[in-house]
């Protein structure tokens, strides 16, 4: 086989093309006819967006009562390592293969012709399920915060939560270039409100609240690390969406460099701010009341400035959620329209709207699936149900997949290479095990079946995959 070849090899096994004699990724606008233009501030903008959310407004109070006093700042440090040892392989595998649907075909390609199509449909497969989910737990926490403002009741506080994912189904109507920009307008307005909480509370810190660490608090026996592990899981819940930049490879602009940069500001500019809003609160809301409140931050604004200043702190976390939905549907709109283009998924997934040029059956998929969804399920569920599913074949299995890949192309083709390999990897591979885990044994078992049930559909299907691609 010529030098030659032997790049093309590679570099098909990445997604990309060869081209003077180095990988890139398929066409001035990818291989799958959407257009590269989102810009680096872009692709920020939509992965902090989208990680913010309802999550840290919602879990707060949670991941307190969890650990029973201050030290549940432990449990928000722990996500952040997750995320960012995780951060690695997304870095890699978006760099090499910058197209639609992100961890479809990162499974895909990392497994080879033998099994990477069946574990690609497993992730599809859950993503059937999981995708709506997370847009649904973002609603219900929406509809939440609203009862601050509007007393609701069982009906009315679903209905609202459902009237939000139709409304932004309809704002993400439209073309990838006009997407771009809402989203760095909404992005903007998200921090100037995180500023204003944080600000307000640590202008007002009092270290005698913030360190009221109750008897026992560090005897960091077997019992201390199993609710870690706990408080762990909801705080992950917090930092979901580094990856979400991957999920729009094919509309990236200079991803190679931009996917890793993106990923990486992102997780490092949320961990500061989270864990500035810790303090923001235990330095003003003692821990004891704290872990009981159900709109934390609208207690700390009320603390500090009273009742009509927590109205528009209330109205403030709405919006934070509604700018995180947008971003979240955004990004799992492409994952069935990558499936459906690889011949692995329903094909009318893969349209493009004829003037505008998005997936608008799967976005529109996406958003009646988790309408139904939001007027279902409850948020604490919701949140054990997400992790569940997406640990074994998502994270577990993308972190296993790149390690593959490396053995079978070598790192030299990668265009990013993840620091002290393959440590990071294989850490995040015990975390990720110790958090499925942690979900409690019916949402881990839950996962575990709809897993093989997956497999097995699949294998129904199409068989038994054979040793070699058939020439």
């Amino acid at each position: 086989m010529t030098q030659t070849s032997t790049r093309r090899g590679a570099c098909s096994a990445t997604g990309a093309s060869a081209q003077n004699g180095r990988c890139v990724p398929n066409g001035p606008n990818g291989a799958e006819g959407l257009k590269r233009e989102l810009s680096l501030v872009q692709a920020v903008a939509l992965n902090m967006i989208d990680m913010v959310g309802i999550g840290p407004f919602v879990v707060l109070p949670l991941v307190i009562g969890i650990m029973g006093g201050p030290q549940h700042v432990l449990a928000w440090l722990a996500g952040a390592a997750l995320a960012l040892l995780d951060g690695c392989i997304w870095a890699e595998f978006g760099a090499a293969m910058p197209q639609a649907g992100g961890s479809y075909v990162f499974l895909r390609e990392s497994y080879g012709p033998r099994w990477g199509r069946m574990i690609a449909f497993l992730f599809i497969w859950q993503t059937m399920i999981q995708a709506p989910l997370v847009v649904a737990s973002a609603a219900i926490g929406f509809a939440q915060y609203l009862s601050f403002l509007v007393p609701l009741n069982a009906v009315t506080r679903r209905a609202a939560s459902g009237a939000l994912v139709i409304a932004v189904t309809c704002l993400l109507y439209r073309k990838i270039s006009t997407i771009g920009k809402i989203t760095v307008a909404l992005w903007l307005t998200v921090l100037a409100i995180l500023s204003w909480f944080i600000i307000g509370g640590l202008s007002h810190f009092n270290p005698r609240l913030a360190f009221d660490y109750p008897p026992g608090a560090w005897d960091c026996r077997w019992a201390f690390w199993v609710v870690l592990g706990q408080a762990s899981v909801k705080t992950m819940y917090s930092y979901m969406g580094y990856y979400n930049v991957c999920h729009l490879g094919g509309e990236i602009r200079d991803p190679e460099k931009n996917i890793p940069r993106a990923i990486f500001i992102s997780i490092l500019g949320i961990a500061a701010i989270y864990l500035a809003m810790q303090y923001a609160v235990v330095g003003v809301v003692p821990w004891r009341e704290a872990k009981e409140s159900t709109f934390i931050v609208s207690t700390l604004i009320e603390r500090l400035y009273g009742h009509a200043a927590a109205d528009v702190a209330t109205v403030l976390v709405l919006w934070i959620a509604f700018a995180s939905l947008f971003a979240v549907m955004l990004g799992y709109s492409r994952v069935p329209y990558a499936a459906a283009l690889d011949g692995n998924f329903f094909k009318v997934m893969g349209r493009l709207h004829p003037t505008k040029g998005f997936p608008h059956i799967s976005l529109l998929w996406l958003g009646g699936t988790a309408f139904v969804f939001s007027l279902l399920f409850r948020l604490s569920d919701v949140i054990n149900g997400i992790l569940a599913m997406r640990i074994l074949v998502q994270f577990i299995g993308g972190a296993a997949g790149l390690m593959l890949l490396h053995a079978r192309i070598g790192r030299a083709r990668l265009p990013f290479r993840m620091w002290l390999y393959p440590l990071p990897a294989v850490i995040a591979i015990v975390l990720w095990s110790s958090i499925l885990v942690s979900t409690g044994w019916r949402f881990a078992v839950s996962g575990l079946g709809m897993t093989l049930a997956g497999a097995a559909v699949y294998l129904i299907l199409n068989g038994v995959p054979p040793r070699r691609s058939p020439t």
